[in-house]
């Protein structure tokens, strides 16, 4: 049987349903997923999607049939499959999901054991080529066996542990699920907080009925925005599909970047735990590292994407890590991302503080003058190594290094261009003392790309 191979992408599987990715393709991935790790018993759970069902049955009979045992955990956000892998001790596992991608889209989220994940560069493309390349081995003389459990309780017991919930001031805070699986979870921790909560799009609706569960894009925060300057209320949280990143509005109605998150959570953990390491990446505002070092601590930059800061993270036993799309990473959560341990520990803070967002953000807005993310589409793949080396050259007069695609730092000013893992593209992040210095750059850089 052929698959197509451009589902298999740099830290998932991912495509259309069903022309991309369908029924037959999950019962393949299940077989080759448990191949790859020989794995004896794995954890599979989905989101709300409406082939979800059906992607994860047809997984689940693929890994059976390869003589795993299966735990189904049934509907569930992706950071809860993780928990699920650590918590119950699984070879692997699996969530059927395409996060934030729209209606038309599903695909699978695998890690292995410890849930650490597959990437492209380890295990997602061996499992593709071994189903591409016909080298699947015959199923198990025995099928593997099918069983259920659940970890919500356990889940919400391990995130509220992460704050003081005595210190929680009742704020007014606005919640967007996006109809995704936040809708189911949001609740259960917020039922336990003092704080006044306005609930958008929580039932969960694998139509999405309301929006896009992508918060990145500005059409899609247009209802918490809107509902947070009604209510006058001091923050406003959004979540993706599968619940696993998370977002902040300030009062104002204002987005906050993921950097200048990463920076008061960094924070928020050093002032509990003086001198910690925190690992940041290579795109991020100096706010990050600025605040590390006034509290004590050690601030690591490091290459984009989970499996690389997992990686890193467990090396360093660094604390907690944070990248600007709003996916951010916790030691004491077995190294892996969660979508509200960060909106606790943000109230935990504006509660500490007696701040607001807004206030608590204020000083990093005087000081760093950020871009954002600027993408640049090229006409192909073989124009990328060009543009780069050029860059390099271009501001060889700076401090230039290759982490992550193209750095430059000056004294004023520094900047980061790195390739998409899936198109020819450019993304661009910049940063300047001044708003004007930072626009001017900017713009100096853009024409160079696309020149």
């Amino acid at each position: 049987m052929t698959i197509n191979r451009s589902i298999f992408k740099a830290y998932d599987v991912r495509g259309l349903y069903p022309s991309e990715i369908n029924e037959d393709a999950a019962r393949l991935i299940g077989r080759g997923f448990v191949t790859y790790l020989g794995a004896k018993r794995i954890a599979v759970s989905r989101d709300m999607r409406l082939s979800s069902p059906s992607v994860a049955a047809a997984f689940v009979e693929g890994a059976t049939e390869q003589g795993a045992d299966v735990v189904d955990y049934g509907m569930m956000g992706t950071d809860m499959m993780y928990f699920a892998v650590a918590r119950d001790g699984h070879d692997g596992g699996v969530q059927i999901t395409a996060s934030h991608n729209p209606k038309e889209y599903n695909g699978i989220k695998m890690v292995r054991k410890e849930a650490f994940p597959l990437s492209g560069d380890a295990g997602i493309n061996d499992i593709r080529d071994l189903i591409a390349g016909g080298q699947l081995p015959p199923p198990a003389a025995t099928r593997g066996t099918v069983s259920t459990m659940d970890v919500i309780a356990d889940y919400v017991t391990k995130v509220l542990s992460f704050i003081d919930i005595a210190t929680i001031k009742p704020f007014n805070v606005v919640l967007d699920a996006g109809n995704g699986m936040a809708g189911m979870i949001a609740p259960k921790l917020f039922d336990q907080l003092p704080c006044r909560t306005t609930r958008l799009c929580f039932d969960v609706d694998g139509t999405f009925p309301n929006h896009e569960a992508n918060p990145l894009i500005e059409e899609n925060r247009r209802d918490i925005v809107a509902r947070v300057i009604k209510d006058k209320a001091d923050i406003g949280i959004a979540w993706d599909g599968d619940a696993d990143r998370v977002f902040f509005i300030d009062g104002s109605g204002e987005f906050i970047a993921g950097d200048f998150i990463t920076a008061l959570l960094s924070e928020a953990f050093l002032l509990k735990h003086p001198g910690a390491k925190i690992v940041y990446d290579v795109r991020a505002s100096y706010a990050v590292k600025d605040t590390a070092a006034r509290y004590g601590g050690t601030a690591l930059m490091n290459r984009v994407g989970h499996a690389f800061f997992k990686q890193r993270m467990r090396e360093e036993g660094a604390l907690f890590g944070g990248e600007v799309t709003g996916h951010y990473y916790f030691r004491d959560y077995f190294y892996a991302d969660n979508g509200f341990i960060p909106a606790l520990l943000i109230l935990e803070l504006m509660s500490i503080k007696g701040q607001t967002l807004r206030e608590l953000l204020a000083p990093l807005r005087e000081k760093y003058f950020i871009s954002g993310e600027i993408n640049t589409k090229l006409s192909d793949m073989g124009l990328i190594p060009a543009k780069l080396d050029g860059l390099s050259a271009k501001y060889s007069d700076g401090r230039v290094y290759s982490l992550d695609g193209i750095s430059a730092e000056y004294d004023d000013w520094h900047f980061n261009v790195r390739a998409s893992n899936t198109e020819p593209m450019l993304r661009l992040n910049i940063e300047a003392v001044t708003q004007e210095l930072m626009e001017k750059k900017r713009d100096e850089v853009l024409a160079f790309i696309r020149g």
